[in-house]
């Protein structure tokens, strides 16, 4: 058996419940490595989709989104992680998501903020593992006809009058999107393993860090740039205006 093929995976989908609290009670207990052997590589295929409206759903349902989306993937990560470091050929990859490039769709707001939070972890992970030879892959996926978003129950608990027409609206586009999305979820998995592999679309190519899947992932994640960089164009003068005219002297 060669090194690669007997290189062990630890595919998750513990968001949260009993799912997460038996991968940490597995590796906690040592079962994974007296099994297998060791752990190779990480996949936090972990988190859940919940539409509402910022107002409507407040912190009540941003908790319920960072619980699945950020507490999830951290406390498997970090049970992991002394596991990876023994391994000879180690890797981190974590499911993101576009949502948290795209500012222009209401009722996404809590999902994306938490997807925010875990691309902004996940980045971290990527300069503090280093040291140990651990590869972070941010892979961060468009619309693909899986069980996400589109499939939860939009969040209605709070209902605000003022957001009748835009909830009933917003309810009828995820309704609407389901079904319709181009993105093939066999091709963005194996795209996703012929990275981690070094094969397939990935063979000679650097490690990228991040792994855009979708023509709609690429196109949000293009026009949110575009529009930064303009900004701060148009706004340089104010930008690069607001330091000392001159630094204070050094104290002796």
């Amino acid at each position: 058996m060669s090194e690669d093929t007997s290189r062990v995976w630890l595919i998750t989908g513990a968001s949260s419940g009993f799912g997460k609290r038996m991968v940490i009670a597995v590796l906690a207990r040592g079962i994974a490595v007296s099994f297998w052997g060791h752990i190779d590589i990480l996949v936090n295929n972990a988190g859940v989709g919940l539409p509402g409206l910022m107002e409507e759903g407040g912190t009540k349902l941003l908790r319920r989104q960072l619980e699945a989306n950020l507490f999830g993937v951290l406390d498997v990560t970090d049970a992991a992680l002394p596991h990876l470091r023994q391994s000879k050929s180690p890797c981190l990859v974590v499911i993101g998501s576009r949502s948290a490039w795209k500012d222009d769709f209401p009722g996404l707001g809590h999902y994306a903020a938490s997807k925010a939070a875990v691309h902004a972890v996940t980045e971290a992970f990527m300069s503090e593992l280093a040291q140990f030879n651990i590869k972070v892959l941010l892979v961060q996926p468009g619309a693909f006809p899986t069980e996400g978003i589109n499939g939860q129950i939009f969040f209605t608990e709070n209902p605000i009058k003022e957001y009748d027409a835009m909830r009933t609206a917003t309810k009828n586009k995820f309704s609407s999107i389901d079904g319709t999305q181009k993105g093939d979820p066999n091709k963005a998995v194996e795209a996703i393993v012929d990275v981690v592999k070094g094969e397939g679309v990935a063979k000679g190519r650097p490690w990228p860090g991040y792994l855009f899947l979708g023509e709609d992932a690429e196109f949000d994640v293009r026009k949110r740039c575009t529009k930064v960089l303009n900004i701060l164009d148009e706004w340089a003068d104010v930008t690069r205006g607001v330091n000392f005219d001159s630094l204070p002297a050094a104290k002796g």
